[in-house]
């Protein structure tokens, strides 16, 4: 009898001293170009795909407010209509869903002249507190294009720069630093106060765990080792990048974002760098670690092709996909990440 009801318990409170518990949450880093404007149908794909993942929380990046229009608002009826239930609040360039009702959010580093922003909501999810920050970074002094012959501004042709000084010169006179230095600012409070702190966002910079010794002579690196500043200051500042966590086989793990085959869309349309293979991973979730926190896995959303030297590849990594339902609605790929979450963690 006292084991039936101590089953009985677990079904009924599994995140309880009855049993294990363990619980699992997803996000999804999606950049949706333009709000899915560029591709036919493609605001629709971006519903469609939502509905069949059911992430609980997504960080979007390119959100412009069409005409007037408030796309938190839209993307929400939107999903309503199809049955599912999500919470927003209003944003521009980048933007934020989460399944559970939004307790506070925060503009941490506004849009100004098109300089990348980052926006913050506070939830709780199975009895904790989480702080999800959203974050679409300055697409100008984009260095990495630099090192593949192309102005990283203007996207022109250019002599390759010889040293990483040159580069990361470059690199630093853009404005996404200052918006990382935002963001570990806010996210000290939150995870001062016990939140779980996960950060997902378009940073249109590489990672200094991917261009390294073994990587020097491919992908157009043009033999340089570059500790890009972005995901440097938040791996110094003690945050996880998800994907190298669960795969830090570079070789064998790219896990390029940038830039995805999309078959609607003409080849010079997707490249910035034609004569080069610009193919990096830019679309990244981290997380801050925390009591009974974990990643259980990563997958990468979207198309297997990339574009390399103006040609349409399929990439032969091991990287793992969750390719598109129908229409793809943009030129990168999104990043699915799922979170393990262990019962009676936290304060």
């Amino acid at each position: 009898m006292k084991n039936w009801i101590v089953c009985v318990l677990c079904l009924l409170f599994p995140f309880s001293i009855y049993g294990k518990g363990d619980k699992e949450f997803t996000v999804l880093q999606w950049n949706i170009w333009q709000e899915g404007t560029v591709v036919e149908g493609g605001y629709e794909a971006i519903v469609n795909e939502i509905v069949r993942l059911k992430p609980d929380f997504v960080t979007f990046s390119e959100v412009r407010n069409y005409n007037q229009t408030r796309f938190c608002d839209r993307i929400v009826r939107s999903l309503s209509q199809k049955g599912e239930t999500y919470y927003s609040f209003y944003s521009n360039d980048s933007g934020l869903l989460s399944k559970y009702p939004i307790t506070d959010s925060t503009t941490v580093f506004p849009l100004k002249d098109d300089h990348g922003s980052i926006y913050r909501l506070v939830s709780s999810i199975y009895g904790r507190e989480i702080a999800v920050y959203t974050a679409h970074l300055d697409y100008l002094s984009d260095a990495y294009y630099n090192v593949r012959g192309y102005d990283g501004s203007t996207w022109k042709e250019i002599p390759i720069p010889e040293t990483v000084q040159e580069v990361l010169a470059v690199n630093d006179a853009s404005l996404r630093d200052d918006a990382i230095r935002n963001f570990v600012t806010a996210a000290k409070e939150d995870i001062a106060a016990g939140r779980i702190v996960v950060l997902g966002g378009d940073f249109n910079e590489p990672s200094h765990l991917d261009w390294i010794r073994e990587t020097k002579d491919l992908y157009d690196h043009h033999g340089l080792i570059i500790p890009w500043t972005v995901p440097l200051i938040l791996d110094n500042n003690g945050f996880i990048d998800t994907y190298r966590e669960v795969y830090p086989d570079v070789l064998a793990y790219p896990g390029f974002t940038f830039p995805a085959d999309n078959p609607l869309i003409p080849v010079n349309k997707l490249t910035w760098a034609p004569k080069a293979d610009e193919r990096d991973r830019i679309d990244y979730i981290f997380y801050y670690p925390a009591e009974g926190l974990s990643v259980k896995d990563a997958v990468i959303f979207g198309p297997e092709g990339s574009i390399c030297k103006s040609q349409r590849i399929k990439e032969t990594s091991k990287d793992r996909f969750i390719t598109p339902l129908a229409v793809w609605p943009t030129d990168h790929k999104g990043l699915l990440v799922t979170f393990g979450l262990t019962a009676n963690s936290g304060r």
